[in-house]
């Protein structure tokens, strides 16, 4: 069968794959620091320099995954030859076409990002040198071109002979449909006994068996497709069942938010609830409206929420998930049932769909924090700070008293510096602030912000760390994270809830959903790949999909939606590819409307690749 070629963002995405699996064993491998990111950077052809190095890899960077690196290969392009001949004419004083090798040395290990005599020599084993130490520029640049290209070209058949793939897609395709690639033998099935895996990447969810065609004949053998239509929310008739005497139930609340970190991933607090006795229960969770002015709503109001609701176990494999707020009521989700007594965990959840990522952009002219007042010469919190700061207040005032205890200011601190504030820590602060009841208040922690800006005389270097953390742009807007409230009413007894900070909640709340898709939604074996199972769970507002691989060996899966329409998923792709190890479930990825008030189409292809 002939080879249909390749579009040009298919070869992006191979070749994205290719320099990656030169430095890590598998594109699921993280970049965890600098150094990794530049030497990625350099078998992808770039020339990263420090600056564009910080640029991606800041003070609060723990990791970047392979669609951050793809992300980053789209914005720096490759050196072109021209440029590097612009370099060298700088250099050529005669102008004669020729340098001398000692003034390139000097050049390269004296001014601006030096280069070590390792890396000088590197360069200079490919320079044909003349008799008078002169060299031709133009041959140079012709040679490193070559030899990156070179270096590509082997990367690229490295890769497809490891991988015995003749054709692949990686990575985020918005334009165009990529052609499908042969799939590999099927591998040997195995007993479901698969181990947890955190969310990896992923497309959209299936439950009708009408069929998104993928592009060849031999891509419908190893695939499986779905289309789902989804109404506009107007008019959608599911009303929750709030109970009618719900003013007289025992009420308990706790505020907190979701946080979108720079790796993607969707971050909050989590709740232990105790239940004295069996009672009925209503538990709501919806975003938290900050605005003052009751007819505007904030911007993440548009935010999904949920709560899964899990017995307290000793550890993750020990917790069971007990109920979901799935029913709806405009933002706020809600679950009414009956709880046994005992204890259980409430784990916040949200798709992260429509949460932006905070980081700042290179170029953008940051808000004014701070200025000098002209009469007095000390210096004073802007009036945008001061309000961005009274919504953080009301962020991690969690019960929302007005006042801040040690144990919510130490959530704010671990969050935005990983510390604590120890007692006497504390009490010095209560000395110096404004408190309450021993407790610190919104006029305390405006003063305490406004010390951090004068023991650092003015720089808000800090202040805007302290900012990013809380989910804030340089235009002070609060666009990667979703304050939110739960509320819990018990029918027969008060309900006792806090806030507590798993080391396991991450990984409970991945086994309760994943536990979720796969016992609610439909699971779809991929054709000729009977051991690997794509499972689609249709909810009121969003499809989440899951594949599970019982196979003895890794498979690689490409995901499609681009026939989807209306919808926005958590990946923030259209075509990419997941890999999953042997013997694992993953999520893959979660898919919701852009706008609710419309119709959304839910089309999508798994196709195994390898």
């Amino acid at each position: 069968m002939l080879k249909s070629p390749r579009s040009e963002e298919e070869n992006f995405y191979l070749d994205c794959r290719a320099a990656y699996l030169v430095v890590f064993k598998s594109s699921l491998s993280n970049i965890t620091s600098k150094e990794q990111l530049c030497h990625v950077l350099q078998q992808a052809g770039r020339n990263p320099s420090l600056k564009l190095l910080n640029k991606y890899w800041t003070p609060r960077t723990k990791r970047l995954t392979f669609d951050d690196f793809c992300e980053i290969l789209k914005k720096e392009k490759p050196t072109e030859q021209e440029e590097l001949l612009r370099v060298f004419r700088k250099l050529d004083n005669d102008g004669d076409g020729h340098i001398s090798v000692s003034e390139l040395r000097k050049v390269l290990t004296t001014g601006g990002e030096q280069m070590t005599d390792e890396e000088v020599n590197e360069i200079s084993s490919l320079i044909n040198t003349k008799k008078d130490g002169q060299f031709d520029y133009a041959e140079l640049c012709r040679t490193i071109m070559q030899t990156a290209e070179q270096c590509k070209a082997a990367a690229v058949e490295k890769m497809e002979n490891d991988a015995k793939l003749k054709r692949q897609n990686f990575g985020n395709q918005p334009e165009g449909s990529p052609k499908s690639t042969a799939a590999a033998p099927a591998a040997s099935t195995h007993p479901e006994a698969l181990p947890n895996q955190e969310p990896d990447a992923a497309l959209p969810r299936r439950d009708s068996r009408s069929s998104s065609r993928p592009s060849s004949a031999r891509s419908r053998r190893s695939s499986v497709s779905s289309s789902i239509a989804m109404a506009a929310s107007s008019s959608r008739s599911t009303k929750p069942l709030e109970p009618k005497l719900l003013q007289e139930f025992h009420h308990s609340h706790l505020k907190g938010c979701f946080f979108l970190e720079e790796d993607g991933s969707i971050v909050s607090l989590q709740y232990r609830l105790h239940v004295p006795q069996t009672t009925t229960v209503y538990i709501t969770i919806q975003p938290l409206n900050l605005n003052q002015n009751q007819d505007k709503s904030s911007p993440w109001m548009s935010v999904d929420t949920a709560l899964f609701v899990v017995t307290a176990g000793e550890g993750k494999e020990d917790s069971n998930v007990v109920c979901i707020t799935e029913q709806r009521d405009k933002e706020k989700f809600v679950w009414k049932g009956q709880l046994a007594e005992g204890t259980y965990y409430l784990l916040p959840f949200s798709t992260g769909c429509r949460l932006v990522p905070s980081r700042r952009s290179e170029g953008t002219e940051a808000a004014e924090l701070v200025f000098r007042n002209q009469d007095t010469g000390e210096l004073e919190l802007t009036g945008e700070f001061r309000s961005a700061l009274s919504d953080i207040f009301d962020v991690i005032d969690l019960d929302g008293n007005g006042l801040l205890s040690l144990e919510e200011y130490n959530l704010f601190e671990e969050r935005t510096s990983g510390e604590k504030c120890d007692e006497d820590a504390w009490t010095v602060c209560k000395e110096n602030f404004e408190t309450k009841k021993n407790m610190l208040t919104r006029q305390g922690f405006m003063e305490l912000n406004l010390m951090e800006a004068n023991d650092r005389e003015g720089d808000t270097r800090d202040l805007w760390i302290t900012l990013e953390a809380m989910g804030y742009n340089r235009a002070l807007e609060m666009v990667g994270a979703c304050p939110f409230i739960t509320d819990v009413y018990c029918e027969d007894v008060k309900p006792i809830l806090q806030p507590v900070n798993l080391e396991s909640g991450a990984k409970m709340l991945n086994t309760a959903l994943q536990r979720s898709i796969v016992s609610r939604g439909e699971g779809r074996p991929i054709k000729g790949h009977e051991g690997v199972t794509v499972y689609t769970c249709r909810g009121e507002s969003r499809i989440s999909s899951l594949i599970a691989n019982k196979t003895n060996q890794k498979v690689v899966v490409q995901v499609n939606n681009e026939q989807s329409k209306n919808c926005v998923s958590s990946r923030g792709m259209n075509v990419f590819a997941v890999e999953v190890p042997a013997r694992t479930k993953i999520i893959c990825q979660h898919v919701m409307p852009v706008n609710e008030k419309l119709e959304w189409i839910y089309s999508c292809v798994e196709s195994v690749i390898c």
